[in-house]
């Protein structure tokens, strides 16, 4: 386990949604302010705004991956087409280790949707929810590519 994955568990117990534990956990990385990340990475929450749609984890995975590695000319297909290899490449690695990379799926949820208002963060809601695990792995994946490049 890394210091990025437990920085990330450590951020997602003390509230924050899976997909900013996981960006702003890879901060100095990536050389952005904590602050920018936490708001950057807001939305992603709960598959996308508690839709349950991809995990917010493994979004704030391909945020970092956008942040360190992501291309800027609209032109280069070639370079394009190696940046969405990179994300299809952590995406299956993420689902080898987890079967899944939608929200409702991990969480075993039967719809798409459970409404907009977070669940309250009892011991309970830690003790029922895979999502700091999840978020820990999709830190540690980052954390193993970016160490191998």
């Amino acid at each position: 386990m890394s210091k990025h994955s437990d920085r990330a568990k450590e951020l997602f117990n003390q509230g924050y949604n899976c997909s900013q534990s996981v960006f702003a956990a890879f901060c100095e990385e990536i050389g952005i302010d904590f602050e920018t990340a936490l708001k950057l990475s807001s939305s992603f929450g709960g598959g996308m705004g508690k839709l349950r749609e991809v995990c917010g984890a493994v979004s704030g995975m391909f945020m970092v991956a956008g942040m360190k590695y992501g291309y800027t000319d609209p032109n280069d297909d070639e370079v394009k087409a190696e940046h969405y290899k990179l994300i299809q490449s952590l995406a299956n690695k993420f689902k080898e280790d987890n079967r899944s990379i939608i929200c409702r799926e991990l969480l075993g949820l039967e719809k798409e949707n459970d409404g907009y208002i977070p669940a309250a963060r009892t011991p309970e809601y830690y003790e029922k929810r895979p999502c700091v695990e999840l978020v820990g792995d999709a830190a540690d994946i980052m954390y193993e590519y970016i160490n191998r490049k």
